[in-house]
């Protein structure tokens, strides 16, 4: 049972990119639940109609998959402009768009690197700039990026998307900086190891995945729905003076370091 009212979000409509899986499929999923309709995107259309009728038959929510490539600032133009068409605007962004693989520095090509920055970083700053132009900066609403905790020290593998999330917080913290008179909250959630979810499936696999847990100061990886519902958390009144921050969420894991980073001897 939520600790929410299911109609805190009565009104609002989201727009979530990445919302066709995983984590951010799960907070496309909390938002409806809560009252919201919602627009997904991401580059397979086909998996977005699937994942927008189960969405919908999940929540009794509207839920609209549109494809589109967060790189291309014309593609994420036309999927708000569809947003805007079918419920007349929206409230919420979600910037869930994300590239990653293990690979060493020494052996990650100029095209892998700029590849993940591209989604990521630009990605986050394409949607989010389109979405304050289009209605944003008129009617306010709360943006939301997702980040992650590799850049607050050092990890291994992860020189590519610990780059592109460091970037994405300094743009949560600039954009809350200039857009907060036009009654837009910017806000973070680094989600640490998040257990059911491709990322872990493909980047913790097997002795790393047990190290990982072992240095989780509580012992557990998070689960889709912790995350999902401090995304919801944040895009309620309850988060209406949190503005600019990041939030952790990763058992203390950040804490003591990574797994990956002892496995490799860091």
């Amino acid at each position: 049972m939520s600790v929410f009212r299911e109609d805190v979000l009565a009104g609002k409509t989201a727009f979530v990119t990445g919302g066709g899986s995983g984590i951010c499929k799960g907070i496309t999923e909390a938002l409806m639940a809560h009252g919201a309709n919602a627009v997904i995107t991401s580059r397979k259309q086909e998996r977005l109609d699937e994942t927008a009728r189960e969405l919908a038959e999940k929540t009794g929510r509207e839920c609209l998959g549109v494809a589109c490539d967060v790189r291309k600032p014309e593609t994420v133009e036309a999927a708000l402009d569809a947003a805007i068409a079918r419920f007349g605007g929206f409230d919420i962004v979600v910037n869930g768009a994300a590239g990653n693989f293990l690979c060493p520095a020494s052996q990650l090509s100029y095209n892998a690197f700029r590849t993940v920055m591209e989604i990521d970083t630009i990605g986050t700053f394409n949607v989010s700039k389109a979405a304050f132009e289009k209605q944003l900066r008129a009617r306010g609403g709360v943006i939301v990026n997702i980040s992650a905790t590799l850049h607050y020290g050092a990890t291994p593998l992860q020189t590519h998307a610990a780059a592109a999330k460091a970037a994405v917080d300094s743009l949560t913290r600039s954009l809350a900086l200039e857009w907060g008179a036009s009654g837009v909250r910017v806000v973070g959630i680094a989600p640490g190891p998040i257990d059911d979810t491709e990322g872990i499936a493909r980047l913790a696999p097997g002795p790393i995945r047990d190290q990982m847990i072992a240095g989780i100061p509580l012992k557990r990886m998070g689960t889709i729905a912790e995350i999902a519902d401090l995304a919801l958390f944040l895009c309620t009144p309850a988060a209406s003076l949190i503005h600019g921050e990041t939030i952790v969420a990763d058992g203390g894991h950040w804490l003591g370091g990574n797994a990956l980073a002892t496995l490799m001897g860091g």
